[in-house]
């Protein structure tokens, strides 16, 4: 979960030297920016033993009223994501996504699970310098994704020191069933850069995108970019929120998106004491 506490968490490990790359020959979901977690991931990890828990809330007041069946639009659409974590090493978090969405019609609806296993760079790895790896698989109703089996590969790379926080994940999707399949790994980048402000607050921008396939980008209309002026509260212990406003720069993207992430970490004192 300390991604989602980029600032204050440090339990990072070193990479494995075997990376399962075979994963980006799989097929993949040729969707969309994930709309149950808008976040970008900064290389930091649970302290071994270490539960955390996060609540996702975004909402789409201004988004597309089109969608090809079984989807829904994503018009007026709210999603409500509860994300439990653990540390099992210093190097390894598991965690894990139980998402349900509040449809533009006013329906309340389940929708989807999600596993993950994130490994990331030890402290001793660099002073500012952080890399991670993390895996995701998911399975989605086809009201929100309709290939409903997929996942992804999450590389990060972030860099961090007393004021600025810079991160960027090159995100491959993939899919295991559905229309998208034939179509290979689609490319999803996301970025975000924050200053620092006495370690009370930080603000900066965040960026998605989804380009489409790598063997076959879309056309940029085509493709979604989003751009959102986020703020994250740095000054009570074990707490995270991070809230943004984003905007969509396609004609293919959502017009308008709000997203609020609340988070607490515990420590192990507290737990085993």
């Amino acid at each position: 979960m300390s991604d989602r506490s980029p600032f204050r968490h440090r339990a990072n490990w070193r990479l494995p030297l075997v990376v399962p790359l075979a994963v980006f020959t799989w097929p993949a979901v040729a969707g969309a920016v994930d709309p149950f977690e808008i976040q970008v991931y900064d290389a930091t990890a649970n302290a071994e033993g270490v539960p955390g828990l996060e609540l996702h809330l975004n909402t789409v007041p201004k988004g597309s009223r089109a969608a090809e069946p079984p989807e829904l639009p994503p018009h007026h659409q709210s999603h409500f994501t509860l994300e439990p974590s653990l540390g099992v090493r210093p190097w390894w978090e598991l965690g894990g996504y139980f998402q349900t969405a509040l449809t533009g019609e006013g329906t309340f609806r389940y929708a989807g699970v999600k596993l993950r296993s994130k490994f990331v760079t030890l402290p001793t790895f660099h002073p500012r310098f952080r890399l991670g790896l993390n895996f995701e698989l998911s399975s989605v109703p086809e009201a929100f994704e309709r290939d409903r089996w997929g996942g992804e590969v999450r590389p990060m790379v972030a860099w961090e020191d007393e004021h600025w926080l810079f991160a960027l994940n090159p995100i491959v999707e993939v899919s295991f069933a559905g229309a998208s399949a034939s179509r290979g790994p689609s490319f999803a980048p996301a970025m975000m850069a924050k200053f620092k402000l006495e370690d009370r607050v930080a603000v900066g921008v965040e960026y998605y995108a989804d380009l489409g396939p790598l063997s076959a980008p879309e056309r940029l209309r085509l493709q979604e970019h989003y751009l959102f002026e986020a703020v994250d509260l740095l000054s009570i212990p074990h707490f995270e929120l991070n809230a943004g406003v984003g905007e969509g720069l396609t004609e293919a993207s959502n017009g308008l998106l709000l997203k609020l992430i609340l988070g607490y970490s515990w420590e192990a004192a507290q737990l085993w004491k």
